[in-house]
């Protein structure tokens, strides 16, 4: 990763993944007042100023190998969601997807695809053996787009994440070399 750029995917409904930029530090200090994400994703607030420090942030993570992160926007906007691997173990073959869209973004599908795509490029390109996405059991949103992303639910952990109305037992899901792509 450390050698080359990140790169950008075109998704078949019109939006692309790309690297976070300046331009996008208003859309990221805005998901932190979303209630949705703050609860299921616990961001700290953030100001535009602290918003596109945080982006730099996100490309040295590139660079050091540690997380990809990318912006979901429509072809020329601003960011309407974030999307990438985070906990990235490249020795070991594996990472943990991370994910949330504005309200603008939801209900369209884009997060399906989105994650689809990102799968195919840690598996295939990166060459990870194993991707994980854990959420909220009460996280139906984020369960059907692990289900429908191909990630097999493998189980339930007790009071695994403490979220601001207490501990939420978490699913876990994954997705391994080898494993069927959706149709």
């Amino acid at each position: 990763m450390s050698q080359s750029e990140q790169p950008v995917f075109r998704l078949a409904c019109g939006m692309q993944l790309r690297p976070w930029e300046a331009r996008d530090a208003g859309a990221l200090a805005q998901s932190c007042l979303d209630p949705d994400i703050r609860h299921w994703n616990r961001p700290a607030h953030l100001t535009v100023d602290a918003a596109r420090q945080k982006i730099n942030q996100w490309r040295g993570r590139w660079r050091s190998e540690d997380a990809a992160i990318w912006a979901i926007a429509p072809d020329g906007g601003e960011a309407l969601g974030l999307i990438g691997l985070a906990d990235l173990d490249l020795p070991g073959g594996q990472g943990e997807f991370l994910y949330w869209l504005l309200p603008a973004g939801r209900g369209s599908g884009v997060m399906v695809e989105a994650t689809t795509q990102v799968s195919r490029w840690a598996l295939e390109d990166l060459g990870l053996h194993r991707l994980r996405i854990v959420h909220s059991v009460e996280n139906t949103a984020s369960c059907r787009i692990a289900a429908r992303a191909g990630f097999r639910l493998e189980g339930t952990m007790r009071e695994a994440l403490l979220h601001a109305d207490g501990w939420h037992d978490e699913h876990l899901h994954a997705r391994v070399q080898g494993d069927d792509w959706p149709s």
